[in-house]
């Protein structure tokens, strides 16, 4: 897991539980080409691994999460956190490939 000072856990799933949270309209597009699920999508940000870090990200710091759908297929989930307001925003969501991953679907490969 990474640790990010933007990154504090508790405080994404205190703001995902309370609905705080908003769907970029490009994350809407991606989820129906890919056919993914907002539950899904949602599960991962909870309960899932932040896996990079984008912290001097604009206008908010945001992060890579990684976790696996429930028919186990693995799941990246894009977002970002306004650490004064408390919101989550969803950027976007996909299925990792091996091209661009290593077999832990968490690692990088190199480019």
């Amino acid at each position: 897991m990474v640790k990010a000072e933007f990154w504090q856990q508790d405080k994404w799933k205190d703001a995902l539980n309370n609905e705080r949270y908003s769907w970029q309209e490009h994350a809407i597009v991606r989820l129906m080409e890919r056919e993914i699920s907002q539950v899904q999508v949602l599960n991962i940000l909870i309960t899932g691994d932040c896996i990079e870090a984008y912290p001097d990200d604009k206008p908010f710091p945001g992060g890579l999460f990684f976790g696996r759908q429930a028919n186990g297929s693995p799941l990246h989930v894009v977002a970002s956190y306004d650490v004064e307001q408390h919101w989550v925003y969803i950027i976007t969501a996909y299925e990792p490939d091996l091209a661009h991953f290593k077999s832990d679907f968490r690692t990088r490969r190199n480019r």
